[in-house]
């Protein structure tokens, strides 16, 4: 059975998105998820803590290269690539020049598609202002991957996922409600 990720990228209003998607999460759950929610660097040590606390599965924080286990879950604290590994996909945090998001959502969406060959991908954009992961989430689409960006219904703001739909009409689009049922599917089925 291949190995599922679950992607998940956030800007204004995603931290309170991510605590509901998390809460949620069934303990039947198999697969890794790795989010990119754009915080102040200084800030998310006691985001993935507050996380860590809360959660009854791992939750990590990317500060070294990591292989992606299943029912854990990855905080990207700066840029991230995904790898092909050789029995499950890694993570390591890179440095790059500056990008204007940290950590760049389109920079972890970009660099899932080399692992779609051997790996199941769910990447979801949520609420945002900008454009960040809305050129990742349309190139994972476009090979293969299954993209949602959240609608203006339930987007705090609904800038990066109305972007993402913009560019890519056959991405999916629905609220946050609907996008807890599609995770919670993806990663038991």
């Amino acid at each position: 059975m291949k190995p599922k990720i679950i992607l998940i990228g956030a800007s204004t209003g995603g931290p309170g998105h991510l605590k509901r998607i998390l809460a949620s999460i069934p303990d039947s759950f198999n697969a890794s998820i790795v989010i990119a929610q754009h915080m102040n660097s200084m800030f998310i040590p006691s985001f993935i803590s507050q996380f860590q606390n809360e959660l009854s599965f791992a939750v990590h924080g990317v500060d070294k290269k990591m292989s992606l286990q299943p029912a854990s879950v990855y905080i990207c604290p700066q840029n991230c690539h995904l790898k092909r590994g050789d029995f499950s996909p890694k993570i390591e945090p890179i440095s790059e020049g500056e990008t204007p998001y940290n950590p760049s959502i389109d920079t972890l969406f970009s660099s899932a598609l080399e692992c779609l060959k051997d790996t199941d991908v769910m990447a979801v954009l949520l609420t945002g202002i900008g454009h960040d992961g809305a050129n990742g989430l349309s190139e994972l689409q476009k090979h293969g991957a299954k993209c949602i960006a959240e609608s203006e219904e339930s987007a705090i703001v609904y800038g990066m996922p109305k972007r993402a739909v913009e560019i890519n009409p056959n991405i999916a689009s629905m609220p946050l409600e609907q996008i807890i049922d599609a995770i919670k599917l993806f990663g038991v089925s």
